[in-house]
């Protein structure tokens, strides 16, 4: 008897979801909208005259050198230090290290490597008061690119295009910089392109 009740307790169990969908059902008491995309947020190059600017283009040589070296002992502090997963530190070895990588061609070639720094368009809606305002911050976001030969006048257009893949004719980092302590701090990400 107790078999029988266990068997029957599971066939209710399994036959419940059938009877769920059957006509007359009760619908859910959520209505369910598709939320529409919102467009993505265009980048563009920091102004020259911006606060951040210098401190940006300072974080960038300083990454771009630790790059360049291969050494992981001093690109992997850039990048997270004891906080950047091992398979992330092979990952950024391996972009490092592969011919097709978008770093290899513009921190390794024999010609001029190009530099972008560059933000998020802030909305036009801002006014003057709420620009100075980000300006005058004590964190922010920047996308910093390099590329090399005629590739200088290439960019990301959104972030999405900021990953790192083989067929992009630059290679970028995000960067994050703080002055909010005694002493400003910076951290890099680097996209990982989807295998």
């Amino acid at each position: 008897m107790r078999a029988f009740l266990i068997s029957s307790a599971l066939v209710a169990a399994f036959a419940t979801p059938a009877l769920a969908t059957e006509a007359g059902a009760p619908a859910s008491l959520l209505a369910v909208e598709t939320e529409a995309a919102a467009p993505r947020a265009q980048l563009a190059p920091l102004a020259a005259d911006s606060a951040w600017t210098p401190r940006f283009a300072a974080a960038a040589d300083e990454l771009a050198t630790a790059l360049r070296s291969r050494d992981e002992a001093r690109w992997a502090p850039l990048l997270g230090g004891q906080w950047l997963a091992a398979a992330d530190r092979a990952q950024i070895a391996e972009l490092l290290r592969d011919g097709n990588s978008p770093f290899r061609h513009a921190l390794f070639s024999k010609g001029f490597t190009h530099r972008a720094i560059l933000g998020w368009s802030a909305p036009a809606s801002l006014n003057a008061d709420e620009r100075a305002a980000i300006e005058a911050g004590t964190e922010a976001e920047a996308l910093v690119c390099w590329s090399a030969g005629g590739a200088g006048d290439q960019w990301p257009v959104t972030a999405a295009d900021a990953d790192n893949r083989a067929d992009r004719p630059y290679a970028c980092a995000r960067i994050a910089y703080s002055i909010r302590g005694e002493k400003p701090t910076w951290r890099a990400f680097i996209e990982q392109p989807l295998a």
